[in-house]
């Protein structure tokens, strides 16, 4: 076994196997009181029993026999029922043990998932003092989801959750585009609405897809074959990981020596402040706009008694990844923003005399570092001894050219299938009137697989709720660089995947969001804008509202001396702000693209091509946060393009 490899210790209670283990209740605990089944559609009932045994199954007036499996899950399925309630569901076991669910509502059931812009609360949206005062009402149901990860498909959530009624209490941290986009529906609908808020900020889209459709991906094979060892044997994975982020390291053109290697040089390395808490915060203007890498180092002396048992490591808060090791043993690492780090050490990492620590942190955006407390960083040993840890350090900062490292597939929110296992699986037969997705923000540096990662989850998720659900898709809004010159864009790569999806899907819908953003803030409050076009989205794609569509690129094509882009779904009602005709519009060449005037000729948009171009594709309201001033008769963006020019 190499060097830097031969330790694991406290890599796997870091990094669990399941979201947690409990007895599993007669009912499966998706079932709980105020839950809403969906209408027009069979509703199957299970749980957990003793193998063999017979369980009673009674919903409304109608009553099945279930048998457990020699696993012990049984199913009892019952024909559809239509809108309205309030039904009890009852489980009963030959023993006489019973459980009971109440006031049940049949309706429409709607699953809200993605990152931090799905989780945003009602708390911090627009107008909280008027919106949570007037949230109670009967016919809204809320289901929230804690957040949990998994390396395997859970069969139940842990901790379960709990269905409530919306009021001022259970909205208010609720999901707010969820909650809102439920309330503008209710009346359209004619039915009750039950939500499924199922959301993790910072979170990238491949946690939310089964290994079954990563798999059919060729380029994660590596890592699903990783994950899988992981769930057999954590230990051999967690070096087989380490070895990875090593050769990771040593193949970058910009690495530095590594810090234990022979000539790493630690007395070039800068002495750190006390307060480690964000390096931009430091007095190092190398650090001031550091998104990336920094190792810290340090070392603390044990005595004999001291380096023969075995310890305890704890490292205090850490944002974002930290990677460790004691004397060039990988010890361990783990994601989290803020969390407080804790490994356990076997004593043969140690020795007497002096040791050497040392930390990678990534960050990939904002503040980033050690965070501590001091008082919670120490070495501590079962004799009651301990080495404090919060003086003496050293920094380097690793070029950003480095970029982000790889993450564990096993990872929570960066890493493989353990969302879906955890967020996704346990809500297991629960039938769906429509999914809505807001995620893609993770996913702006390497957007270029994002098409092809949202097609296989939407299939993956139909795959196990219907295949005929229909899915919304929040289309990201502006935010980050205003662009005073045509630029390369993670964010608008997003976009114009997400439409591509959407375009090419009868079952799936764009919901534009552009305005809704503000280009410095990640988070924009107007959820309230974003819901309601969701709900006239809805109104079409799920409920059969004929409804015009939405003005959409068809193709590009040179015609004399101008490039043509073709539009549907054009009706004359558009209107262009605070200029006579549309801005924002790009042509680009093999090179370069430029902005270029543009000319709507009835559902066309004619475009002057500079003479000296030579252009290959058309781009409309490019960029991280672009202005853009073409709006359709119901004042939202026509949608962002990018196209190539036949």
């Amino acid at each position: 076994m190499t060097h830097f490899t031969r330790l694991f210790a406290g890599f796997t209670a870091l990094f669990p196997l399941c979201a947690g283990a409990a007895a599993e209740p007669l009912l499966n605990p998706v079932f709980s009181d105020h839950m809403v089944l969906q209408r027009n559609a069979p509703v199957a009932v299970w749980g957990e029993a003793e193998p063999g045994a017979r369980i009673s199954v009674k919903l409304g007036r109608r009553t099945k026999t279930a048998k457990a499996d020699e696993d012990g899950a049984w199913r009892a399925d019952f024909p559809s029922l239509k809108a309205g309630g309030p039904y009890a569901l009852a489980a009963t076991a030959p023993d006489g043990t019973k459980e009971t669910v109440s006031d049940i509502l049949i309706g429409d059931v709607f699953l809200c998932a993605g990152q931090s812009n799905m989780e945003f609360p009602v708390t911090r949206a627009l107008n909280p003092h008027r919106e949570i005062p007037a949230a109670a009402n009967e016919n809204i149901r809320l289901l929230h989801i804690d957040h949990a990860s998994a390396a395997g498909p859970q069969q139940a959530f842990s901790p379960a959750p709990q269905w409530a009624t919306a009021s001022p209490e259970s909205v208010k941290d609720f999901s707010a585009l969820c909650f809102f986009f439920a309330r503008d529906m209710l009346a359209d609908a004619n039915a009750p609405i039950g939500l499924i808020d199922s959301s993790w900020g910072g979170s990238r889209i491949e946690a939310w897809t089964s290994a079954d459709a990563l798999g059919a991906l060729p380029e994660f094979q590596t890592s699903l074959d990783l994950l899988a060892t992981y769930r057999s044997d954590p230990k051999k994975a967690g070096e087989r990981y380490a070895a990875h982020w090593i050769d990771w390291w040593k193949t970058r053109a910009n690495a530095p020596r590594l810090p234990w290697a022979d000539g790493a040089q630690p007395e070039t390395w800068k002495q750190a402040p006390a307060d480690k808490t964000d390096w931009k915060s430091w007095d190092d203007p190398a650090l001031s706009g550091h998104d990336g890498m920094v190792w810290y180092r340090t070392t603390f002396t044990l005595s004999e008694a001291q380096a023969a048992q075995d310890a305890a490591l704890a490292l205090g808060g850490i944002d974002e990844v930290d990677m460790t090791w004691i004397n060039g043993d990988f010890i361990g690492g783990m994601f989290g923003w803020g969390n407080a780090r804790r490994y356990d050490i076997p004593a043969s990492a140690l020795k007497a005399g002096q040791n050497e620590l040392l930390v990678n942190v990534y960050s990939s955006w904002d503040a980033g570092g050690m965070y501590g407390p001091d008082d919670a960083m120490a070495l501590s040993f079962p004799d009651g001894s301990s080495v404090p840890l919060s003086g003496g350090w050293r920094y380097q900062k690793v070029p950003a050219e480095m970029g982000a490292p790889p993450m564990a597939p096993w990872q929570s929110i960066n890493g493989l299938t353990g969302l879906y296992n955890a967020m996704i699986a346990p809500l297991g037969r629960l039938k769906l009137k429509a999914a809505m997705w807001y995620q893609g923000e993770s996913n702006a540096n390497d957007a270029e697989a994002y098409e092809g990662l949202l097609r296989a989850m939407i299939a993956d998720w139909r795959g196990r709720f219907g295949e005929e659900l229909p899915f919304m898709i929040v289309q990201l809004p502006v935010f980050g660089a205003l662009p005073a010159q045509p630029m390369e864009s993670g964010w608008a790569r997003i976009r114009d995947a997400q439409r591509r999806v959407a375009a090419s899907d009868p079952l799936t819908g764009l919901i534009v969001a552009l305005d809704a953003g503000i280009a410095g803030e990640l988070h924009p409050p107007d959820k309230q804008l974003v819901a309601r076009r969701a709900a006239t989205l809805a109104r079409g794609l799920v409920y059969g509202e004929k409804q015009a569509g939405a003005p959409a690129p068809l193709r590009a094509y040179e015609e004399d001396s101008t490039v043509v882009v073709e539009f549907e779904g054009l009706t004359g009602e558009e209107k262009t702000v605070s200029a006579d005709r549309p801005i924002a519009f790009e042509l680009c060449g093999e090179d370069a693209c430029h902005f270029v005037p543009a000319t709507i000729d009835g559902d066309r948009v004619r475009l002057a091509a500079p003479t000296d171009l030579a252009p290959t594709h058309v781009r409309y309201c490019w960029g991280d946060a672009p202005v853009c001033n073409w709006h359709d008769e119901r004042d939202t963006p026509i949608t962002p393009f990018e196209l190539a020019i036949d």
